[in-house]
């Protein structure tokens, strides 16, 4: 996915929002800020959005004190979605297609982003999660849970790509339940390599147990998407290798969206640029097959 105009101003909320939380003084705040307003007008508006806010997040990086800035925020998400898994995973027992429900959880769990939503309040949005009367609606064009299934009994390796902590322990419950159905799967969990927001961690995956069920590496990165060209070999290996790739959040759906593997993207629609390039509204949930085709492609198709 391109950047779009609209996508800039965005960019420096999220630097100015970003530079309060690492503590950086008045005069720091304006020095990011003037940075960042140096280096855009150098930067293609066909780069992803991820490719451009990394520049803005390393910037943040460089005057922090706190080393991971976020991460007393991430701690706080995975302990309160875990004490909440067992709920999560009752709604899944009970459920007449226990993977479907596994999924819709999985997607849910995506409201939990400060790169959007810097005052989330975590504990109240997973309540609405959990709230039996909130249920996902399935679009048919952006909501392809019978490719899903259809793929993921032909996948022998399957790379499904991290996105937010605390979201991690949604994603357990989905790889759980894959790995119930098909015992047989190969399944590497992805996670970034260096802090940028709230996106999970090696330590974010383990505090929520996925390296007790399943392979977790690094993709080799700081950028919140995957941006392929500076990942590492490993991840290069694992992405080529796999069958199937399950991709979690806007962020690797804005990195990931032209390319041409089978990937699916589960997220939920947070901001007016997505829900314009998806054809979606704001708030909606998405399980999009890109086939091999690239997703806008995908997409145009239905229309």
């Amino acid at each position: 996915m391109r950047t779009y105009l609209d996508c800039i101003p965005c960019f420096f909320r999220q630097a100015l929002e970003g530079a309060r939380i690492v503590g950086a003084s008045t005069k720091q705040q304006k020095q990011i800020v003037d940075e960042f307003a140096r280096k855009i007008p150098g930067i293609s508006l066909e780069a992803s959005p991820p490719e451009i806010a990394r520049i803005g997040y390393r910037l943040l990086m460089a005057v922090s004190s706190k080393g991971d800035p976020y991460k007393a925020i991430k701690q706080k998400s995975n302990r309160i979605a875990l004490r909440l898994s067992g709920k999560l995973k009752d709604r899944v027992s009970r459920s007449k297609d226990r993977l479907l429900t596994a999924l819709e959880l999985a997607i849910a769990g995506n409201i939990i982003d400060f790169g959007v939503k810097n005052n989330l309040n975590v504990k109240a949005e997973l309540k609405k999660i959990l709230a039996e009367e909130n249920r996902v609606v399935h679009k048919k064009s952006v909501f392809h849970y019978p490719e899903f299934k259809r793929t993921l009994k032909g996948a022998k390796n399957i790379l499904y790509l991290a996105d937010n902590a605390g979201e991690t322990a949604f994603d357990r419950i989905l790889i759980e339940e894959i790995k119930k159905k098909y015992s047989d799967k190969n399944i590497c969990y992805a996670v970034k390599a260096k802090p940028v927001i709230n996106d999970a961690l090696a330590e974010d995956a383990r505090a929520c147990g996925i390296d007790r069920i399943t392979r977790v590496i690094s993709n080799g990165t700081d950028a919140p998407g995957t941006i392929l060209r500076l990942c590492s070999k490993e991840f290069k290996r694992a992405y080529n290798r796999a069958d199937m790739i399950i991709s979690k959040g806007q962020g690797n759906f804005e990195s990931l969206s032209n390319e041409k593997r089978p990937i699916f993207f589960l997220f939920m629609v947070k901001c007016p640029v997505v829900a314009k390039e998806t054809g979606c509204k704001l708030g909606e949930v998405v399980l999009f097959y890109n086939s091999r085709r690239g997703l806008i492609d995908e997409y145009k198709s239905h229309f």
